[in-house]
């Protein structure tokens, strides 16, 4: 052991130590929510451009239709459920709907492949799959013959369905005629089914990232998610006035968390953007008061701004060069726990009605209170960034096996960390300083792997996360990488790539990038994925002519440019972590080609195995190697496309 100090928050603040009985699961919890909140909007979503709304009654009468449907064609408590589908009430509806029905539920990534949607689905023992829309059908009955258990999928967006005569297909409307008819002959049958309810009971399985082995259903109850929810809105608080917009996927237990156990514990508002791709516009409509995304879409937004500023006018250009570094000055100030001058709050102030209010209003936050990033580490860069710009963006950092660990605290933030322990959260380090955490959200196990369960969970309750990092002297946790991960350099110090990667990817140019190093090594390199759309519009200014982003990414003038960028971040970092070479990838890194889980982590052994050849080109003091890349046409053919990538010294 490195420490058997167990660190918790040092804030006045408590989480209930028991949940009364009609409020022990997320089903009690709605029925008390409709009580309270009855006429009143409980989520809006946007079809066809206009935001349509559904008042708790409304939302009532559809699970309550759903649930006594799925009862009447054979869910048994106990049973399980798997969804796939982007975020809509319907997605809400049904998991309350199963939940309601005593069943557990597991929610899928929407872009899950075939493998890896008949693994979650079979190895989860569903007995019924919710669906979206055409394309998940699609996948679904691709897969038929190999998921024997699954009794009927159901689906809600019934757009080019109509045709399709394969009764293991249910539209969701008919499942609710069902409903329908079974509480014309089973008078209180809803009620009485949430009433039987315990929170101790399994509510879902959600489904590890994977990044090191096949994904593992992590057994979350009831009571869990709801302590889950309430340890981060002691500090962050929410209310039925607030508004809150789910982007982030619900496979991700943290949308989970936040979003639909906030939905039903708080009765905050719910909005749902018509697509991913109107999610900006959208966002700027409702301007939330509270919103979760990943850390990379956090990433891609500050690109996104800060390009927009370059296009901007001169002297909004001129407004911004001028006003940012005074709001810096001022987080040096707040992260160093020191008063403000009223100079520096005077010139601020002028900065906000200048520059950032209006910029803020553009991205959709003007009303933000509590902005979450999560999944991955969010480099202090981003972070110093969003804050310098009045987005109050908090870091939390948790794990799908016991969601939020650690949250940055209103007025005691530190952009080198994750935050401080939430209230009702114990934090441990153990060897090799990795995370323990004990809590009343820790989950009850893997789902049919009782091995894995026993090496991460401990007699004492601590749950053993496999992150590295270390508290400073205010109880802050300072969150390195994966243990399995950390780097050990040249001087033997370990190092984190992730802490590299995140200064890089401050960069507008730079997408994605994996560092790699070790002591037989004898330095860092870098696989780095440029921003096309901003490296394209950079080479426009520039006069850069380009065909293809593997024409682009390997121009000379593009090197130069990420090297300037690479050189920037060198500076900060020690001697022995400086990236010394670099390869600018001829393509992005794909989900879909298992280089990134589905929460769009880096797979580092998948990447490493893969372009062992680059490693071993920088390594080899070699000036360029010749990759092979498959490529599919718009007729079906397939071909394979050769490109030479450079290699570059810093």
């Amino acid at each position: 052991m490195t420490g058997e100090k167990i660190y918790v928050t040092r804030e006045n603040i408590e989480v209930p130590p028991t949940l009364p009985a009609d409020a022990d699961t997320l089903p009690k919890n709605f029925l008390k929510r409709v009580a309270e909140l009855g006429d009143r909007v409980a989520m809006r979503k946007k079809r066809f451009g206009i935001w349509q709304e559904y008042t708790w009654k409304q939302v009532y009468q559809r699970v309550h239709d759903m649930t006594l449907g799925l009862v009447s064609i054979g869910l048994q408590r106990g049973d399980k459920v798997a969804l796939i589908g982007e975020n809509d009430p319907e997605f809400y509806w049904a998991e309350i709907a199963v939940w309601s029905a005593g069943g557990v539920t597991t929610a899928i990534f929407t872009d899950a492949n075939l493998q890896e949607l008949g693994y979650v689905v079979d190895n989860s023992d569903a007995v019924y799959l919710f669906a979206h829309d055409q394309e998940q059908c699609d996948k679904a009955l691709a897969l038929k013959d190999k998921l024997p258990n699954v009794r009927k999928v159901i689906y809600w967006d019934d757009r080019g369905l109509w045709n399709y005569a394969d009764d293991w297909l249910m539209c969701i409307d008919v499942l609710e005629a069902h409903g329908r008819d079974y509480a014309e002959r089973h008078a209180g049958a809803f009620e009485k089914l949430i009433g039987e309810g315990h929170g101790e009971d399994i509510a879902l399985f959600s489904y590890t990232s994977g990044t090191t082995s096949l994904p593992k259903g992590a057994m979350i109850k009831h009571r869990n998610l709801i302590y889950g929810n309430r340890h981060a809105i002691s500090i962050a608080p929410t209310y039925p006035t607030d508004n809150y917009v789910s982007f982030s996927p619900l496979a991700w237990i943290t949308e989970q968390s936040l979003g639909l156990t906030g939905h039903l514990v708080t009765g905050v508002t719910v909005n749902f953007p018509e697509s991913p791709m109107t999610v900006q516009h959208d966002i700027r409509e409702i301007a939330p008061s509270s919103l979760l995304f990943p850390s990379r879409i956090w990433e891609n937004l500050a690109s996104t701004m800060q390009m927009r500023i370059n296009d901007s006018t001169w002297i909004n250009r001129t407004l911004y060069r001028l006003f940012l570094p005074i709001a810096y000055r001022v987080e040096e100030f707040e992260d160093a726990g020191k008063s403000v001058p009223i100079h520096w709050r005077l010139l601020k102030a002028l900065g906000d009605v200048a520059v950032f209010a209006p910029l803020r209003d553009k991205i959709g936050m003007s009303k933000m209170r509590h902005a979450y990033t999560s999944g991955s580490t969010l480099s202090p860069d981003q972070l110093r960034f969003f804050r310098a710009v009045g987005v109050s963006l908090k870091n939390l950092y948790g794990s799908t096996e016991c969601q939020a660990h650690t949250l940055h605290y209103d007025g005691n933030i530190k952009m080198e960390t994750v935050g401080a322990p939430c209230p009702g959260v114990e934090i441990k380090l153990g060897a090799d300083n990795e995370v323990w955490v004990r809590s009343r959200a820790v989950f009850s196990g893997y789902y049919k792997d009782e091995e894995k369960t026993a090496k991460a969970l401990d007699k004492d309750g601590f749950f053993h996360t496999g992150d590295a990092g270390f508290f400073d002297d205010d109880g802050h946790l300072i969150y390195l990488d994966r243990v399995s991960d950390m780097i050990e350099l040249a001087n033997g110090e370990k190092f984190s790539p992730q802490y590299i990667e995140g200064r890089l990817k401050f960069s507008p140019y730079i997408q994605d990038v994996m560092t790699v190093g070790g002591f037989d090594m004898h330095y860092v390199t870098a696989i780095v994925n440029i921003n096309f759309d901003n490296v394209a519009r950079w080479a426009e200014k520039n006069r850069l002519a380009f065909t293809t982003f593997v024409d682009l990414s390997q121009k000379q003038e593009v090197y130069d440019l990420i090297k300037r960028e690479v050189e920037r971040v060198n500076k900060t970092l020690p001697e022995a972590a400086r990236v010394r070479k670099f390869v600018i990838l001829h393509k992005a890194f794909d989900a879909d080609e298992n280089e990134l889980t589905r929460t769009r982590k880096l797979r580092r052994r998948t990447l490493e195995q893969k372009y062992g050849e680059m490693l071993d080109a920088m390594y080899g003091n070699r000036d360029r190697v010749t990759v092979s890349a498959e490529v599919k046409y718009r007729d079906g053919r397939t071909g394979v496309v050769e490109t030479a990538v450079r290699v570059c010294s810093v």
